[in-house]
């Protein structure tokens, strides 16, 4: 029967100290995070699913080359190595009839800037960069300004007198 050394043990001979168990209460108080309150063995139900936002309007984006959002609902979409139902509105075939926003076409090219005739693999899984919104309020407070408005507000500041 071959000797078979098990891990602890190996550290324990060659003198490295093994953590001793840290003597933490189980009745802490949780972090206050998504959900608050409560302590770390307790369970609490989780928050309801939020509506999407289904407004179909486009949105300001806050930086330059930042993947737009999704306007409304995908639930149920199909977006997989199958298909794509997201194709069906937004392709350069589909966006005329549907009205809906065409892909850029920088998805139809390769990663060395050549032309495609179909969506490069690399940009057909759309979740991967645009995302639905949520109808929610906002966990934490956001000063966010885009830099126009910080250009702006400059440009307004020196005209003054």
């Amino acid at each position: 029967m071959p000797f078979r050394i098990l891990p602890w043990v190996l550290l324990a001979v060659i003198g490295v100290t093994i953590a001793a168990e840290v003597d933490y209460p189980l009745d802490a108080p949780a972090p206050d995070g998504r959900r608050l309150g409560g302590t770390i063995t307790q369970n609490s139900p989780a928050p309801p699913i939020a509506n999407d936002e289904n407004k179909d309007l486009k949105r300001e984006r806050n930086y330059p080359d930042q993947p737009p959002t999704i306007p409304h609902s995908i639930r149920g979409y199909q977006i997989d190595k199958n298909g794509n139902k997201c194709l069906s509105c937004h392709s350069r075939a589909n966006s005329a009839r549907s009205q809906a926003t065409a892909i850029s076409i920088t998805h139809y090219m390769d990663r060395d800037g050549q032309a495609l005739a179909a969506v490069s693999p690399r940009r057909y899984f759309c979740n991967q960069c645009h995302v639905p919104q949520k109808e929610v309020q906002p966990l934490v407070g956001n000063s966010f300004e885009t830099i126009d408005k910080i250009l702006q507000d400059d440009a307004n500041a020196a005209q003054k007198p």
